[in-house]
């Protein structure tokens, strides 16, 4: 099959399908993964075909509050909905779908003809078991759950809203709403499935048929790759230590970030690794080494602990790695996954990212190192998720659509 993959957004969201896309490939299906101008190297690194879809978003600033993150992402959408349709092939036999794509694809799936089915990377349908991932609130009960989760799929429509209706226009399709034409999925029970772990978040019993929750798609690395000699070196000189990083958020941030993380370390009387990131932490000790990106497969395992940002790839490969974390969340989805990783043991209460000091990350640092309770929730977390094949599971769904 001639299979596209569609994604947008952060690497977070791009680098899992790299080896959802590889897996695919080695089953013998002909796969193109669409994301931004950006993550072209990604994809083809991982032997898959690059398609851009036409939005940027690393020229959108930080974003720190709901109403400029629901302003960031409308643009975004529009942006990214104006040439969406230039990147599915005619011969495309099937459109896998995240959760940013989806309102898109919909569409392209309506004029078309081509299947689809949601590959997302968070929980998005409401449930009254937490509440919805984008607001990061704290679960308000069942019912509240729930009515919140609506609500939050309405925002999300209003998101969609001027993309959608440019987007249907040029396919020449009749008027619809995303709200009407997200109901219609929601009543055929399109197909979802959800590329985390049941350790972290186990499928909620409310849902509709149709939404499966798979496990892990772990990004691509070439299997020949090896950590740098110096980060051997160091690794190797002294006890296990600890990694700093907040992905691509904090941009501009770095010093500031960086002091407090070498006085965390000093105070708690750990050595570390700070992951530069977009934040572009970096310092000059002994017990401190700074590395660039890095597969985290490599890395974790060798490790103590992981402070970061609660995004939802570096949230999984800790538990994969079964060490304990320290999550900072920032923005967006990273509140839930924080509090996820807490719930099952496997991190301290999350430190909101604008509450962060350095006396206060040495006290979690201290508490994730010492007490042996959270590296043995994450343990347990690890040993679960070598149950779970996401890759091999969304297979068998792609083989199970095509045969129905």
């Amino acid at each position: 099959m001639r299979i596209m993959i569609a994604t947008a957004g952060s690497r977070g969201d791009v680098a899992p399908y790299t080896g959802l896309g590889a897996e695919l490939r080695r089953a013998g299906h002909d796969v193109a993964l669409a994301a931004t101008d950006a993550f072209a190297p990604l994809v083809r690194d991982a032997g898959l075909e690059f398609r851009s879809l036409p939005a940027d978003t690393r020229a959108r600033g930080e974003v720190t509050d709901k109403r400029d993150l629901m302003r960031t992402a409308a643009a975004f959408t529009t942006e990214l909905g104006q040439g969406f349709a230039d990147a599915v092939d005619k011969g495309t036999d099937l459109l896998l779908l995240s959760t940013t794509t989806a309102p898109l694809g919909w569409h392209i799936t309506e004029a078309t003809g081509t299947p689809s089915l949601g590959v997302y990377l968070q929980p998005t349908a409401p449930t009254g078991d937490f509440p919805p991932v984008v607001t990061g609130s704290r679960s308000l009960g069942r019912l509240a759950n729930r009515a919140t989760g609506r609500f939050a799929l309405r925002m999300a429509d209003r998101v969609y809203a001027q993309a959608v209706t440019q987007l249907r226009h040029r396919l020449a399709l009749p008027p619809a709403s995303p709200a009407e034409v997200r109901r219609r999925r929601e009543q055929a029970h399109w197909p979802v499935l959800h590329g985390f772990s049941t350790a972290l978040v186990p499928r909620p019993s409310d849902w509709r048929p149709g939404l499966d929750v798979v496990g892990n798609w772990w990004p691509h690395h070439d299997p020949t790759e090896r950590l740098p000699s110096e980060l051997e070196d160091f690794l190797s000189a002294g006890p296990r230590p600890v990694l700093i990083g907040f992905g691509s958020m904090a941009s501009g941030d770095g010093e500031r970030l960086s002091e407090i993380a070498v006085r965390a370390l000093r105070r708690a009387g750990l050595r570390g690794i700070l992951q530069s990131g977009s934040a572009q932490l970096a310092a000059d000790e002994d017990d401190v080494l700074t590395v660039g990106a890095l597969p985290h497969a490599l890395l974790f395992p060798r490790l103590a602990a992981v402070v970061h940002h609660g995004g939802a790839g570096t949230s999984a490969a800790a538990l994969r790695a079964g060490i304990p974390a320290v999550p900072v969340p920032v923005t967006a989805d990273q509140p839930f996954w924080a509090r996820r990783l807490a719930t099952v043991g496997a991190a301290t209460a999350p430190i909101p990212f604008g509450s962060l000091t350095a006396e206060r990350l040495a006290d979690c640092l201290r508490q994730v190192v010492k007490q042996q309770s959270h590296s043995r929730a994450a343990a347990r977390a690890a040993q679960h998720m070598t149950t779970e094949n996401g890759a091999q599971q969304t297979l068998r769904a792609i083989q199970h659509l095509t045969e129905g």
